[in-house]
């Protein structure tokens, strides 16, 4: 055998041993680490508590190194709100902000479960990504009314992931999406 065909035949073999011992793939960033808290008061999201309940549900089931859990003492990291407006997000700092649940998109036929999730997903350190498709929870309203995925997709997801395993630092932003840019 060739000194290149034995060093395939290592490569390939060790590659193979790390998928079935269980190894990341690469890209998968998690930690040892518990999960970083993020607490929320949805208590002022006024009729969408439930949807941003059900974000947070989401987004805990989706991605390791970050667990969302209901405020019990009044302090909260992320604070959510109801008004008339479009939605938006005011990122702090990672895991720390404020997101407007706005009445505009909901009675626009926007999905309410995939504005929150949305929404949530600038506070876990997300951008905007307005691609038009809805397999991109980032891409928001680009997607259209007919869009029903609240599910963040793996490049997501990862990027979260990274974010908390990293403690990563993001600038205070304010993330909002008007009508006009959401392909209306």
């Amino acid at each position: 055998m060739s000194r290149f065909s034995m060093t395939t035949a290592i490569a390939g073999a060790a590659t193979a041993l790390l998928l079935v011992a269980g190894a990341p793939l690469a890209g998968a960033v998690t930690s040892d680490a518990e999960p970083r808290i993020v607490t929320y008061d949805a208590s002022q999201a006024e009729e969408f508590q439930a949807a941003i309940d059900e974000a947070a549900e989401t987004w805990n089931g989706q991605v390791a190194n970050v667990k969302l859990e209901k405020a019990t003492d009044g302090q909260a990291d992320l604070t959510v709100l109801a008004d008339d407006g479009w939605p938006r997000a005011q990122t702090e700092s990672l895991g720390v902000g404020t997101v407007w649940m706005g009445r505009q998109a909901v009675n626009e036929g926007h999905h309410i479960p995939r504005i929150a999730t949305h929404e949530i997903g600038h506070i876990l350190g997300l951008p905007d990504d307005r691609t038009g498709i809805c397999e991109d929870l980032m891409s928001g309203a680009s997607a259209g009314t007919e869009c029903q995925n609240n599910l963040p997709n793996p490049t997501e997801k990862a990027q979260v992931d990274e974010n908390f395993a990293q403690g990563v630092v993001i600038a205070p932003q304010l993330f909002t999406e008007a009508p006009a840019l959401a392909g209306k």
